[in-house]
């Protein structure tokens, strides 16, 4: 028996999830991803003595949908506080962040457990103790021995979701950071991207053994790139816990770096205590109030997120379970779905092309959901295209790649490449006499009762079409002409 399985696991996470707001939370400085070291900043976000931040409304209004999207309560009345620290990111030697009055407090995130499946399992409840919003710190680079500040990150906007030690497997956290993730993005306040540092994951673990009511002491691991990650950082620091345990050692509360490499995780530094940081209410912002009004617009403004939206295509369109769960994954690929579905009138045909095609050119081009080119319109007109038998699936097929990498019209395609199906009865007559006179063996098969020989003379009849023809079509003239008159 493992001894890993006399403890019982407990874990909470800190969340960061940078907002994709135009402007950093405090000034004016651009906010996007990238660009020449150190091009966007000013004397604000640099902490240049004399200035003064000014909060991004914007943050605040994300800051508010994220926390109506996981159920928490919003602080009437909240403040900002300084997290006092010194760090050669962090150009003014403190935070802007929360901690006295969050934003958003006592909300939480419904999981499934027991199954990976998403139709199985238990449902259970993470609870979130806190939401709130501070400002990011810049990016250090370690090369040649030297290091290099970027502060172009700092004063980009964060939240921070920090739920409490409610998860107790990888599984249960992987659950929770996918289900929050989709809410955000559904929300559209953040692409949480982790490997561009859009969503990170600190990891707060402990054990104790089973049975013992008492948690055990906590290490916080960073530096966690991917859910891959994340899984193995929290199995290897189970493993060295316990193991520290039987040793008769003692966990001591610390920060550990996971070094993905390697596949463990190594000590930083002492874990801090609030104390430490010296917090008190930021004297440059005063306090904030949200009222139910504004409370009621923000909740005005919530999508309808995955779980809804998965009951009602069951309801309304009938799909199979394997179907609802891919196309609600993310929502500019709901979009695209239900906007088709109403054009075609064929939802089943709408949801093939986006679970299959759709899916195999993103996976190959990396392509992110909310860059995709193809449009509603077109993808309805290609289903009633083929359903006319305009084109054939091989063709219908090459129409899709071009409309996903260029979001080229379906329609003025197929006319400029002369792409329309032969429906002509004699042409393909013609045709297919012609193979079957230039291939005596398959034939003789066929007739023989090798019924996979029919294939070879379809492809070629196809072939000699151009692949501009009806496959089942030709197939059935084969068959007649074979039977009637196999020899000509």
């Amino acid at each position: 028996m493992n001894i890993e399985d006399d403890y019982l696991t407990d874990i909470g996470l800190e969340v960061h999830i940078e907002l994709n707001t135009k402007t950093k939370i405090f000034c004016g400085c651009a906010s996007a991803f990238g660009g020449r070291p150190n091009s966007r900043v000013c004397p604000v976000c640099m902490g240049m003595p004399g200035t003064l931040p000014v909060l991004n409304e914007k943050v605040m209004e994300s800051a508010v949908l994220v926390g109506l999207a996981t159920n928490c309560s919003i602080t009437p009345v909240f403040h900002f506080d300084r997290k006092n620290y010194f760090y050669p990111d962090n150009p003014q030697n403190y935070q802007i962040s929360q901690l006295y009055r969050p934003i958003c407090q006592n909300g939480y995130i419904e999981i499934k457990t027991g199954d990976e499946k998403e139709s199985a399992g238990a449902v259970k409840k993470v609870r979130i103790r806190e939401l709130h919003m501070e400002e990011d710190a810049g990016k250090l680079f370690h090369e040649d021995g030297k290091t290099l500040v970027d502060y172009n990150r700092a004063g980009v906007p964060l939240l921070e979701i920090v739920s409490m030690p409610d998860m107790h497997d990888a599984g249960e956290v992987l659950s929770y950071l996918e289900n929050l993730r989709t809410q955000i993005r559904y929300l559209g306040v953040s692409d949480c991207k982790m490997q561009e540092g859009s969503m990170r994951v600190d990891v707060n673990l402990s054990v104790r053994k089973k049975g013992d009511g008492t948690l055990g002491t906590r290490t916080e691991m960073k530096n966690l790139g991917s859910f891959r990650a994340v899984a193995a950082a929290i199995a290897h620091e189970k493993s060295r816990q316990v193991a520290l345990i039987e040793e008769g050692g003692v966990v001591r509360q610390e920060t550990r770096r996971w070094d993905e490499a390697a596949g463990e995780s190594f000590s930083m530094r002492s874990k801090e205590d609030v104390n430490d940081y010296r917090y008190f209410p930021e004297p440059d912002l005063l306090p904030f109030v949200v009222t139910e009004e504004y409370i009621r617009a923000c909740r005005d403004k919530l999508p309808e997120f995955r779980p809804a939206k998965m009951r009602r295509y069951k309801e309304e369109y009938s799909l199979p379970d394997g179907d609802i769960e891919i196309l609600t994954r993310e929502r500019p690929i709901a979009e695209l779905f239900e906007e088709t579905a109403r054009l075609s009138h064929n939802p089943k045909q709408a949801s093939n092309w986006l679970m299959g095609e759709l899916q195999r050119l993103m996976r190959e081009t990396g392509t992110d959901p909310e860059d995709i080119r193809i449009t509603p319109q077109h993808l309805s007109a290609l289903i009633k295209m083929t359903e006319r038998g305009e084109i054939n699936f091989t063709v219908a097929k090459e129409v899709f790649g071009v409309m996903f990498d260029e979001g080229s019209d379906p329609e003025a395609y197929v006319r400029e490449h002369g792409l329309l199906q032969i429906s002509d009865t004699d042409a393909l007559s013609e045709a297919a006499r012609r193979v079957i006179e230039e291939n005596p063996g398959p034939v003789s098969d066929y007739l023989g009762g090798k019924q996979k020989a029919i294939g070879f003379l379809v492809g070629q009849t196809m072939k000699a079409m151009g692949g501009k023809a009806d496959a089942t079509k030709i197939r059935q003239l084969l068959e007649q002409m074979l039977l009637s008159d196999p020899l000509p």
